[in-house]
């Protein structure tokens, strides 16, 4: 594997950890660059002033295609647990059919709105008081952010660990329902520090993670060759 890695000049990775293993393997950290993966652009708009306390009943918010990898099985269970949760599950695909019928058993009141794009989700991240992603994937969890939501999101190959900090966020292992639930009740147990990591989400993908600072580190990494 070294012998691979010496035949680059530099090397981009898309997080922390994957630069650290890079580096584990010998290659020179003057030329090892982490450009955050992004696909969204720093939000222009002022994030929305949310109220210090939940409406009648917290608003958890999923958006993402509906695959059996995406966990949303597991979170209707964790709302069935914790109950006095307002469920909105914005997308379509393969899985809905079988969610919503584990959904009329297990937790009638979560809502199906199917797929939205665009200035469509802008109303569902508004409503919202946090964001869960239980299972893998992510393009729509920088969205969420760049809106003020707290978010809280499966581990994975390492581009989570540099978006979702404490400050923001939970990151939670994969699969692991009973972790699942535990950190939806520490979400929802208090609203006002919501906001405040609300508010450090809006400002990550801000000044931080977005697909500005992403190219960027590409401008960077390329003149470091000159």
């Amino acid at each position: 594997r070294l012998s691979f890695l010496r035949q680059f000049d530099a090397m981009i990775a898309s997080s922390r950890r994957g630069a650290d293993e890079y580096a584990s393997q010998g290659f020179p950290r003057d030329y090892l660059f982490v450009a955050h993966n992004s696909v969204s652009p720093a939000p222009t708009w002022q994030m929305s002033q949310r109220l210090e306390t939940f409406n009648e009943q917290p608003c958890v918010l999923f958006v993402g295609r509906l695959q059996a990898r995406k966990n949303v099985d597991l979170l209707l269970g964790a709302c069935a647990e914790i109950q006095n949760v307002r469920l909105v599950i914005v997308g379509d695909g393969p899985e809905r059919e079988a969610l919503e019928a584990l959904a009329e058993e297990i937790y009638p009141s979560a809502e199906f709105v199917g797929a939205r794009h665009g200035e469509e989700l802008k109303v569902y991240f508004a409503e919202a008081d946090l964001f869960v992603l239980p299972g893998t994937g992510g393009l729509a969890v920088q969205e969420a952010m760049s809106h003020g939501l707290p978010v809280i999101v499966a581990q994975g190959d390492g581009t989570q660990d540099d978006l979702v900090r404490e400050e923001n966020g939970w990151q939670i292992p994969p699969d692991e329902f009973e972790a699942l639930v535990a950190a939806m009740k520490d979400a929802l147990s208090d609203a006002a520090r919501l906001r405040r990591m609300g508010e450090e989400s809006y400002r990550i993908v801000k000044e931080e993670i977005n697909i500005g600072r992403m190219a960027e580190t590409f401008v960077t990494a390329l003149n470091s060759l000159k």
